[in-house]
């Protein structure tokens, strides 16, 4: 079996306020991208990864961040699109012939091993699934006038996060079937593979520290959690996340 790891590093980050891309912001001294990238490069459940940037940052990729660090299993660095659902898009049309496509948000420093694991068995099970958690707050629908409309029960609600795995044939397919109507309110993988698969999608266990960076805020936060790695004595932890 072959798995392939689709990192997206394409995003603006205008709400991170910086000139610099968010997924080339230094992070203890290393670009948030590497922190990823280094869990897939070491995970044996991956054998190759596509990485998809912005046009003008594919050199600085393969050159600083590929070539520099070492990353062997990226095998191909290619320009995204517009939309975040393009971008994957043109990783799947790169995939070349493979079983099982992770895709996961380069602005998600700390994917584990331990999640890569599970989401393994459950994709093989079930031919997909998606990596979240139980949300910690009690959530409001709104109306159209932002009066609350509905409150579901917190059991039942989830924050979504990445990776989100296929079976490659089953996720490739369900993308050209979207692609040939409007891709409107797509926010993730997995609306397309509901929609257009037909498919019901089991929701494991990501982890809490498994944030993405998005404001400035959040890389404060990212760096507490390298911290707390560091103090804590988890050296292994400590190793695959510096």
């Amino acid at each position: 079996m072959k798995s392939t790891a689709i990192i997206l590093a394409a995003g603006q980050g205008k709400r991170m306020h910086s000139k610099v891309q968010k997924q080339f912001l230094s992070l203890k001294g290393k670009p948030v991208l590497y922190y990823s990238l280094a869990c897939f490069q070491n995970s044996p459940e991956i054998q190759e990864i596509i990485l998809v940037t912005s046009a003008e940052s594919v050199e600085y990729c393969r050159q600083e961040i590929v070539q520099n660090y070492g990353f062997s299993k990226v095998k191909k660095i290619i320009p995204g699109g517009k939309e975040r659902y393009d971008s994957v898009f043109e990783g799947l049309m790169a995939c070349g012939e493979c079983d099982y496509v992770y895709i996961h948000d380069g602005a998600r420093p700390f994917i584990t091993e331990e999640i890569l694991v599970r989401a393994e068995e459950a994709v093989k099970k079930y031919g997909a699934c998606v990596v979240g958690m139980l949300s910690k707050d009690t959530v409001k629908i709104a109306d159209e006038n932002q009066m609350i409309a509905q409150t579901p029960k917190r059991s039942q609600v989830w924050t979504i996060q990445t990776p989100q795995v296929f079976s490659y044939d089953l996720i490739y397919k369900a993308y050209e079937k979207a692609r040939q109507g409007s891709m409107e309110g797509i926010t993730d993988d997995a609306m397309v593979a509901e929609t257009y698969g037909n498919l019901k999608i089991p929701l494991i266990e990501g982890s809490y520290e498994n944030i993405k960076i998005t404001t400035p805020e959040d890389l404060l936060i990212a760096e507490r959690i390298l911290e707390n790695t560091e103090l804590s004595g988890n050296i292994e932890g400590a190793e695959k996340r510096s």
